[in-house]
């Protein structure tokens, strides 16, 4: 039987931190499971956060009014985009799971002590903490510059039908904030709505199948042995994560392209009478259905 692949696309800065650990226990288990995990450390590498002409080889299409998409397209397809970014999207086809990783605190406004160790995971897997409610910006880099138009995504293969659609990717990550805080009536509004632009706008419309996100709720702010709990649990999950439904999201043959990708009369109709929307982007003006973003079958 083929090993599984995993990638950990990691960003935080100490390796002392609570997302250290938990990047760590992820490596250990899904090795011992079988799994060959590579782990992009993106603060150990320096990685470029920002998306430039530079990270093409040789000249470009149209220097003067240099446009990123189009120009790294051209640049993957002729083989001339660099090494960091060629060698990210070989481990990226290579795994059949992505976790991105990172340390997240800045997510949000806490109301207490800062404290930067806090992560996030995605599979493809990411570990990160939550930086002003998204990505840190070596994760964003990574994102912007290796999920490049043509190799991660086109105009007909998105979403459902995406390039990634037999891929897996999830993320697991801390927050500074307690789970009260990101709840439909806390101050930091409802984690669901937070999740949906990166599970989404990035994940799901790269076609990857969105497993529920791994969340360590404020592991700053409560005692070693809770956070001993928290790892143990984590550990225990990805027992049999690569065997986890993933999340819901509407089908892109639910849309009409010709009529600017609006949901189709007959979906639509087949849902107005229900108490809720279909997710929680598409939500019809209706109350958005519960943990759609962050538990499988709902």
């Amino acid at each position: 039987m083929v090993s599984k692949k995993v990638l950990i696309v990691y960003a935080h800065q100490s390796s002392g931190s609570f997302n250290s650990a938990a990047k760590d226990a992820a490596v250990e288990v899904l090795t011992a499971k079988g799994c060959a995990v590579e782990v992009s450390d993106l603060y150990a590498m320096t990685f470029k956060a920002t998306a430039t002409a530079e990270d093409i080889t040789g000249k470009v299409k149209n220097a003067d009014h240099f446009c990123y998409g189009e120009e790294t397209k051209l640049a993957w397809e002729a083989g001339k985009l660099t090494a960091d970014i060629s060698e990210e999207q070989r481990k990226l086809t290579e795994a059949d799971l992505v976790i991105f990783q990172v340390e997240p605190e800045l997510l949000c406004f806490c109301f207490v002590k800062p404290c930067l160790c806090y992560e996030l995971t995605l599979s493809p897997t990411s570990q990160f903490p939550m930086y002003w409610f998204t990505v840190p910006a070596i994760m964003k880099g990574w994102m912007d510059r290796v999920l490049t138009l043509g190799f991660a995504f086109t105009h007909e293969k998105r979403y459902s039908q995406g390039i990634f659609k037999d891929k897996k990717a999830m993320l697991s990550f801390t927050t500074g904030s307690q789970e009260s805080m990101f709840s439909a009536n806390g101050i930091n509004g409802d984690m669901n709505v937070t999740l949906w632009p990166l599970q989404n706008g990035i994940l799901h419309y790269c076609g990857f199948q969105v497993l529920a996100p791994q969340i360590f709720w404020a592991p700053s702010h409560v005692s070693s042995e809770a956070r001993g709990t928290m790892l143990e649990g984590w550990r225990t999950r990805m027992q049999g994560l690569l065997g986890e439904n993933p999340l819901a999201f509407t089908p892109l043959d639910c849309f009409d392209g010709e009529k600017g990708y609006q949901l189709k009369p007959e979906v639509h109709e087949k849902h107005a009478a229900k108490e809720f929307g279909l997710t929680v982007g598409i939500h019809l003006g209706k109350a958005l259905p519960p943990n759609n973003q962050m538990k499988a079958g709902v």
